[in-house]
């Protein structure tokens, strides 16, 4: 087993890797006042990408590579990662005319990445260049070249690539961030893109957990208690909606209606719905966020809330319980 580090020996460690992150920090602020009308054109030319994006790079840049594609097409911009490597061994076929390639070079000389020009070139595609040398072979051939290069890496040798693709990475991110909001990209397509996973959930709408049709708990406001009660258990919803005959909601009856009206001189089962509801309960839109669902039940401690349309008919319960069984939170 080994041993647990002197007082000194970790001293010098929280003081190396303090420096590492100085350094990471340092070399993305840096790139902050390099932003010029290139990054603009770059923007232009993916806006107007009418095929996909092809981001390629090699070693610990197609790393970074894979994570710049996965965010364009997170956030509604068609990408993927070509391995340089591979495109020059026979993979060239996935490349088009109507493409952009972002090629991801801190030295701008990778030779893999030298040998794509001519293909790229050749067919017509567009290039944009994220290099620390802008001067570069790979930078002259692009038809954009954003600088990102550092002043020297977070590694004590300034070997290993460090500073280098956490620039190239925020420069990555801020290209498709930007990407996105001139594509006026919202949350509903977030959602769209997401169905799956924690994210994806966060964003579901009221309408995709919602109890409709024979799910829906409904009494009409002349229903007696009796009808009430075994429409509620039946549903198993603690509640049931009461509707007008035009479908709008006129009330709510819950579990804690029944109990405000449990009285020992009382009789509840002689009651109709409209005597025991609670009328002009708190309704939304199918329309919105289930978070915005789950707040408003934690803001007025409830357990259920009726979606309405605009004219206030109902159209289906969300339940608390609903929220909770899609494990979002």
């Amino acid at each position: 087993m080994t041993d647990h580090p002197s007082h000194a020996a970790a001293a010098e460690e929280l003081a190396l890797a303090r420096r590492v992150l100085r350094t990471e920090a340092a070399a993305i602020l840096g790139l902050v006042d390099r932003l010029n009308g290139s990054f603009t054109r770059a923007v232009d030319l993916l806006f107007a990408c009418r095929g996909r994006v092809v981001v390629t790079g090699m070693g610990k840049s197609g790393i970074i590579c894979r994570k710049i594609a996965a965010t364009l097409s997170s956030t509604g911009t068609s990408a993927f990662f070509l391995h340089p490597a591979e495109a020059i061994h026979g993979d060239l076929g996935a490349l088009r005319k109507d493409d952009v390639v972002v090629a991801v070079s801190h030295s701008g000389e990778t030779e893999e990445l030298l040998r794509l020009v001519e293909a790229i070139r050749r067919l017509g595609a567009g290039l944009i260049v994220l290099t620390g040398a802008p001067d570069s072979t790979l930078g002259h051939a692009a038809d954009v070249a954003l600088d990102c290069g550092v002043v020297h890496e977070a590694c004590p040798m300034n070997l290993v690539p460090t500073a280098s693709t956490t620039a190239a990475l925020a420069l990555g991110d801020a290209i498709a961030m930007t990407l996105a909001v001139r594509r006026g990209f919202r949350e509903e397509d977030f959602a769209h893109l997401h169905p799956g996973g924690k994210l994806g959930k966060r964003l579901m709408r009221v309408e995709q957990i919602m109890h409709h049709g024979d799910e829906m708990p409904v009494v009409r406001p002349d229903t007696v208690m009796p009808e009430v009660i075994h429409e509620m258990s039946s549903k198993r919803l603690g509640m049931t909606c009461v509707l007008g005959d035009d479908g709008r909601l006129a009330g709510l009856v819950t579990d804690g209606d029944l109990r405000r009206h449990l009285s020992p001189s009382g009789n509840l089962l002689a009651l109709t719905a409209a005597d025991v509801m609670t009328p002009r309960p708190v309704t939304i839109g199918r329309g919105e966020l289930a978070v915005a669902a789950l707040k408003m039940m934690e803001d007025r401690k409830i357990t259920s809330l009726v979606v309405v349309d605009a004219r206030g008919v109902a159209e289906g319960v969300v339940h608390l319980h609903d929220l909770w069984r899609t494990q979002m939170f």
